[in-house]
């Protein structure tokens, strides 16, 4: 079963994805050498050309494999109690938002109408950066008046979700196709 981006285990479901597709590709890059070797004797052969050129791919996959390894998966007994808080608000899970400068590692966001709340216990996260960052991502995709708070402990990020979904218990409006869009940009800025 795949894990879709957003979910909680998807980090970890995507870092066993990239180490197996980079154990294949390299795979594939050695059985080249070894049959080009094996049919001329030499190294000096087309296929040797095709295993070097192989390596071009393979190690864009293992990049992206040692860019994911520090980052951890969203702990599954919190990600249970933020949808148990809060089953009306969207929520994604396991984000890496990357900017030109940092990358940015947040265990969970719940967006509510015009009100984006994360939770980024890494020390690596800047909170006010964060949201600064997701903020500007969001009004360059045409979503302006956007409060985005990033919070680096998870009692007072599960309080505000908590009150956001009191906040949407009381207003349920045609605001969910606008989280979801919100939601889709988070997925998209995040690796």
């Amino acid at each position: 079963m795949k894990i879709e981006k957003g979910t909680p285990g998807y980090l970890n479901a995507r870092k066993i994805r990239l180490l197996l597709l980079a154990l294949l590709e390299f795979a594939i890059v050695i059985a080249l050498l070894v049959l080009g070797y094996v049919q001329t004797g030499t190294r000096l052969n087309l296929l040797t050309v095709v295993a070097i050129v192989g390596c071009l791919p393979a190690c864009k996959v293992l990049v992206g494999l040692i860019t994911l390894l520090p980052y951890r998966t969203a702990d599954q007994d919190k990600a249970s109690e933020i949808r148990e808080k809060a089953p009306l608000l969207t929520t994604a899970f396991d984000l890496v938002i990357t900017s030109r400068e940092k990358i940015m590692p947040v265990e969970a966001v719940v967006i509510s109408g015009n009100t984006v709340c994360g939770y980024a216990p890494s020390r690596k996260t800047v909170p006010e950066e964060a949201a600064r960052h997701i903020k500007n991502i969001l009004e360059e995709n045409r979503l302006s008046k956007i409060t985005v708070k990033i919070f680096p402990d998870y009692k007072p990020f599960l309080t505000r979700a908590e009150g956001l979904n009191s906040i949407a218990q009381v207003e349920q409006s045609e605001g969910s196709r606008r989280e979801k869009q919100i939601r889709q940009i988070l997925l998209n800025i995040s690796m």
